[in-house]
């Protein structure tokens, strides 16, 4: 069985920033930021294997502008691939200018969540299938990032990694 994205597998959570979740510089704490992807993130992967799921990893976060004490903060998570027993979720941070309401990516993440039985023993997760374009983009580069982490782990051989040789052939 093939999933195409449905809603249920697109997880929108928007928050205001509050005083006690900023830091000196009244910007929300990155800790709190990665509070809030990790949930979003984790509701994406129950919905999406209807598993309970947990991190197995962050692997990849980029803080790329700062979120002022009373934003609007949108933290949209999807599934970029799954494969046999993990999903990557890709992660959009966006928020909104106060006086027009128009939205601005500030952040994005990418965090792997392991379906588990009640044993906590991992499960199989169903596929996707990328639509769009930047779906299909995602997909494709799933694979590899997941191959650089199994390298970098000591996991999987360079040799084996075909998708990262392609990248260099």
């Amino acid at each position: 069985m093939h999933t195409k994205y449905p809603s249920e597998s697109v997880t929108t959570l928007t928050d205001l920033v509050l005083p006690g979740e900023t830091n000196p510089l009244n910007n929300l704490f990155g800790g709190e930021l990665l509070a809030r992807m990790d949930r979003a993130a984790s509701i994406t992967a129950r919905r999406h294997s209807r598993r309970i799921c947990v991190t197995a990893s962050v692997n990849h976060v980029a803080f790329n502008r700062a979120i002022p004490l009373g934003s609007v903060v949108t933290v949209e998570s999807k599934v970029s691939r799954s494969f046999n027993t993990s999903m990557e979720i890709f992660i959009d941070v966006w928020i909104e200018d106060r006086e027009s309401g128009v939205k601005h990516k500030a952040n994005e993440a990418i965090y792997t969540f392991v379906a588990v039985d009640e044993t906590g023993r991992p499960i199989q997760v169903p596929p996707v299938e990328p639509e769009t374009e930047l779906e299909k983009e995602r997909y494709e580069a799933a694979l590899r990032r997941k191959q650089l982490s199994l390298v970098l782990a000591g996991k999987m051989k360079p040799s084996e990694a075909t998708e990262l040789k392609a990248l260099f052939s």
